[in-house]
């Protein structure tokens, strides 16, 4: 198992990471050996979206003895009422719902405080004015909450999450279809159709913003939908027209700026075993370019992608690296000082391109990689 740095935290987390699915309508027995594989793989780090009292029980007896072995990105304004989810602001449910889960889960403590769910600019302003941040706040100078999060499907409300300085760790949805939709408070029209009935050009720059900000403020991704709810992997049901390998999909998400890890919605042992098996695939299952270039109703033509089949570059240039610090800058404006240390520490500047040409003949996306390169030299001054 790889492990990443969570943005600016300080916690490390596996790239794959385990949501609820697979605990949920299970006996105690089957959450442990859940449990145990995870343990076993690496998978360091468990998203707790759902309040369901049995869930959280069961998990909390799996983790007796090893719960310093997992980070826990527990959620926020998630209630369970009258036998089912519930979503609220409501700060004595906040309260009470939280309390319920660090009792259950057995631990008095949780490394991420996730604030549930917020897809609207208007609930964001009450989230960020009222009571609930303040209690997160409250939470995380007590030391119950290590640091606060945000789970959202919209990247306006995300961006604005993220550069009020408040949030350390973003969940949001990420994949290649939802990646070129526009931002929208209704998160069914990701799903919608009718919004892939014509040609999709590019990826929305909102999210292309969103990421790089992330990226650049060290505000760590944890990813979710990025099967898209398994319609991804499927020719009938994904909207792109043609279906991805779980592999495929889970090394996009990845490699998008900011993204630590990856909640793989695992239904079941075997899911959990195929999540964790990425790790030691060869990059020929992992490469996910060529069948995005293929899909017929999504272009990404002259987008990088950052997914290497530029490289070996002749001069040594990590031209995906190289691209990923000139696109945060450029959407800055200015060249951060993070930006400009990493890129200096790079072995091989842009302008040690002798413009071969062989990284754009080997681009699946027709990105002007030379141009690129000549604009890194001129930003940077290497």
């Amino acid at each position: 198992m790889r492990y990443r740095a969570l943005g600016r935290t300080g916690i490390s987390v596996s790239e794959i990471g385990m949501g609820c699915e697979g605990f949920l309508d299970k006996p105690y027995e089957e959450v442990r050996k859940l449990v145990d594989v995870m343990e076993a793989g690496g998978v360091r780090c468990i998203d707790l979206y759902t309040p369901n009292p049995d869930f959280r029980s069961n998990l909390g007896r799996a983790l007796r003895g090893r719960r310093d072995r997992f980070v826990l990105q527990a959620h926020l304004c998630t209630i369970w009422k009258d036998g089912q989810y519930k979503r609220t602001r409501d700060i004595a449910e906040v309260r009470e719902g939280f309390e319920d889960q660090l009792r259950r889960l057995e631990t008095g403590y949780v490394e991420i405080g996730m604030i549930h769910y917020v897809d609207s600019l208007s609930d964001w302003e009450q989230v960020l004015r009222g009571p609930v941040m303040e209690y997160a706040r409250e939470q995380k100078t007590a030391g119950t909450i290590g640091c606060i999060g945000l789970s959202s499907h919209n990247p306006q409300v995300a961006l604005a999450a993220v550069n009020t300085g408040l949030i350390d760790v973003l969940m949001f949805s990420v994949n290649p279809c939802y990646d070129l939709q526009p931002a929208g408070e209704d998160v069914e029209q990701l799903w919608a159709p009718q919004n892939y009935e014509a040609p999709l050009l590019n990826m929305d720059p909102e999210r292309q913003e969103l990421y790089e900000t992330c990226q650049r403020l060290g505000v760590g991704i944890t990813v979710m939908k990025a099967f898209g709810g398994g319609d991804l992997l499927s020719d009938r049901l994904s909207p792109a027209g043609k279906a991805l390998t779980d592999f495929q999909c889970l090394q996009y998400a990845l490699d998008r700026p900011g993204v630590a890890c990856v909640m793989s919605g695992a239904r079941n042992l075997e899911d959990l075993k195929r999540s964790i098996a990425f790790e030691e695939a060869p990059e020929s299952e992992r490469d996910y370019a060529s069948a995005l270039a293929s899909l017929p109703k999504i272009s990404w033509k002259g987008h990088c992608m950052y997914c290497g089949h530029c490289v070996p570059c002749p001069a040594g240039i990590d031209v995906a690296s190289v691209t990923k610090f000139l696109n945060l800058s450029l959407a800055q404006g200015t060249v951060p000082e993070t930006v400009r240390e990493h890129y200096a520490a790079l072995p091989h500047g842009a302008g040690e391109c002798i413009s071969c040409g062989a990284c754009e003949k080997r681009c699946p996306f027709a990105v002007p990689v030379m141009e690129n390169m000549r604009r890194a030299a001129e930003l940077f001054g290497r």
